[in-house]
């Protein structure tokens, strides 16, 4: 079987979520169905690196598509082109956009509905072409995978698709992310921290992660902890940050901030697992990696009670109302003075992190891509 996957993601030197999602679900597939031909497909030059397999051909896309116009020209007008010439027998496409214009089944990913429920957060421009495409690329697609139950139900409620056509292939976290010991966390601090303990929030810096909130509630935190904790933002900035930015400026407590800008995965594994908490205050994910590899590296972690997140976490997160900076604040009092409940979370999370696992998820999505190619 030829099959083609949509690869615009892995970008060396800007992996997120999506790239991260990518390169686990695939490089697995790819190197357990050596019988099969894999094409990855780039908008710009890739790197030698996510080439995991023999089996596997790179081919670049142009435009490089990262805006609504580039968008129909890539997957409308150049994608069909190389499908045909590949011979392709399946496309796999990971960020959530499709192909109108071709016969060539297709699998389509979608992680989560945000566009619908926080617009605000994005440009109108994307939101116009999200709200325009979206219903269609679903109907088009022959199986749509999605990263959660939440996600699932998400749409189905909100296009009105077939759940039987909906398959749920969970995240997990990724293997760099372990505990470490005292000693090795100990230099992390003295890297990072100055040799405080500090709370960390993992991922790029934007709107709908909730920064402002998580800012407001540090201050809150120690104004009345007096304490030396450190808060540690481990990400790049995306977008939409400047009044971010303009708060932290004149934020009174700015000198126990520490932005890191963006880290590739083994040190930022490090960092994490040197952490006292994760704090993940988000608006709304689709499934939320970054606390569940906290968990497995030993470290509590502080979550939003909406969207997918009680579903990932169970018992092992302790949730906060994003919405609320004194709540917030609380909980990172609570998880700060109360050394049993943190030592319950961390027990609780080293069984919940066993529940998701990579290998898992690929076996999934490849029975997405069989069911796919076999669609009538």
């Amino acid at each position: 079987m030829v099959i083609a996957i949509n690869t615009k993601a892995l970008l060396p030197g800007k992996m997120e979520g999506y790239g991260y999602y990518i390169e686990e679900i695939f490089s697995r597939i790819a190197l357990n169905h050596p019988e099969h031909q894999f094409y990855f497909l780039f908008d710009r030059p890739f790197d030698q690196r996510f080439i995991y397999a023999a089996n596997i051909q790179p081919v670049i896309i142009k435009p490089q598509a990262r805006f609504p116009l580039a968008w129909d020209i890539w997957y409308n007008l150049m994608l069909p082109r190389v499908l045909r010439k590949i011979k392709a027998e399946v496309f796999v496409s990971t960020d959530g956009f499709c192909s109108l214009r071709t016969k060539v089944p297709q699998c389509l990913v979608v992680h989560d509905l945000a566009f619908l429920h926080h617009p605000e957060f994005i440009s109108k421009s994307h939101r116009n072409y999200y709200l325009k495409n979206t219903g269609k690329f679903l109907k088009k697609s022959k199986v749509i995978a999605t990263v959660s139950e939440y996600s699932k139900q998400d749409i189905v409620e909100k296009f009105k698709i077939d759940p039987a056509k909906i398959h749920v292939t969970y995240n997990a976290p990724g293997s760099l992310f372990q505990q470490l010991s005292y000693d090795e966390r100990e230099l992390v601090k003295e890297k990072y921290s100055a040799g405080c303990e500090y709370f960390i929030y993992t991922g790029s810096i934007h709107p709908r992660k909730n920064p402002i909130n998580l800012l407001k509630a540090f201050s809150r935190f120690k104004k009345r902890q007096q304490s030396s904790m450190k808060l540690v933002f481990a990400g790049r900035l995306a977008w939409k940050t400047d009044e971010f930015t303009k708060l932290l400026s004149s934020f009174r407590f700015r000198n126990d901030v520490i932005l890191t800008g963006y880290l590739e995965k083994n040190e930022l594994a490090k960092l994490v697992a040197s952490a006292y908490a994760l704090v993940y205050p988000s608006f709304l994910e689709g499934f939320g990696v970054p606390p569940l590899e906290a968990l497995q590296c030993g470290v509590p972690a502080i979550v939003s009670n909406n969207s997918a997140m009680p579903e990932v976490g169970g018992d092992a997160y302790l949730y906060i109302d994003p919405e609320n900076p004194d709540d917030i604040a609380e909980k990172l009092m609570l998880i700060y003075k109360d050394e049993t409940l943190r030592s319950r979370l961390i027990e609780n999370g080293k069984r919940r992190v066993q529940l998701f696992n990579w290998d898992e998820s690929a076996k999934k999505m490849w029975g997405c891509i069989e069911l796919a190619a076999s669609a009538e």
